[in-house]
């Protein structure tokens, strides 16, 4: 039940979530419990890479250590490309995924991109992305060939090898709400189209013809905040990636 203490059954259920790369909150629905129960439990234990259920539960059921006694002395982090701690990297990228799921992105996407976002260089081979994210190679290039589709990374050919790079910059915010200004303005002039047709002073005509206006005013709206404040968070140009 919600509330009691995680059994080696529940976390067996976490591991076979991660490795099927479900988010947080649907593993938080698979075993009955908050997606925050399950961000700790991961977070705490070695990360959506890290994770071992029967390890996670020996150090779920262990007697909390005596007030005042001292800490274990903590073993070195692992770390990853950009010689950061890889248990905070998968901390920051597991929220980062969540969130990109809860907005609509599918999970694998969200895997990548969240793994671009917290690389330094904003950039990472195909092969580097099998590697990071334990995933295939096929899985690595359908998300490659959706993300680019949304107009939220670019392909590069890395200087070093000749390998492609897959890139996300500081401008990708920025591209993915013009790219979805884009496809809102198709819909309002279908709105407006269709209130014509039907004629503007029916009911369903007038109905279109709000919808298109209202719309129109807050795309005009969200292009013009998104351009100011681009040109005031634009940063310096993107560190030179790694080499394989």
């Amino acid at each position: 039940m919600p509330g009691d203490r995680l059994t080696l059954q529940d976390r067996r259920k976490i591991a076979t979530g991660l490795r099927e790369g479900l988010t947080y909150a649907a593993i938080g629905r698979r075993i009955e419990r908050p997606t925050s129960t399950v961000t700790r439990e991961v977070t705490r234990n070695g990360g959506p890479r890290g994770y071992h259920a029967e390890a996670a539960h020996q150090a779920g059921t262990r007697p909390a250590r005596p007030r005042g006694a001292s800490a274990p002395t903590a073993s070195p982090g692992r770390v990853d490309l950009d010689g950061r701690d890889l248990r905070v990297v998968d901390e920051v990228g597991a929220q980062s995924r969540e969130l990109m799921v809860q907005a609509g992105l599918p999970p694998m996407m969200a895997k990548v991109l969240a793994a671009l976002f917290t690389t330094d260089s904003g950039s990472l081979t195909s092969a580097e992305l099998v590697r990071r994210l334990h995933v295939s190679p096929a899985s690595v290039s359908k998300a490659i060939g959706y993300l680019e589709d949304q107009a939220l990374i670019e392909r590069e050919r890395d200087p070093h090898s000749r390998a492609e790079r897959y890139v996300i910059d500081d401008d990708v915010v920025f591209r993915s709400i013009v790219a979805g200004a884009r496809n809102q303005t198709q819909i309002a002039e279908a709105c407006a189209a269709g209130a014509r047709k039907l004629g503007v002073t029916t009911p369903a005509g007038a109905r279109l013809e709000n919808t298109s206006q209202f719309l129109r005013h807050v795309i005009e709206d969200l292009v013009r905040s998104a351009e100011r404040w681009h040109k005031v968070y634009s940063t310096s140009p993107r560190q030179t990636p790694e080499t394989d």
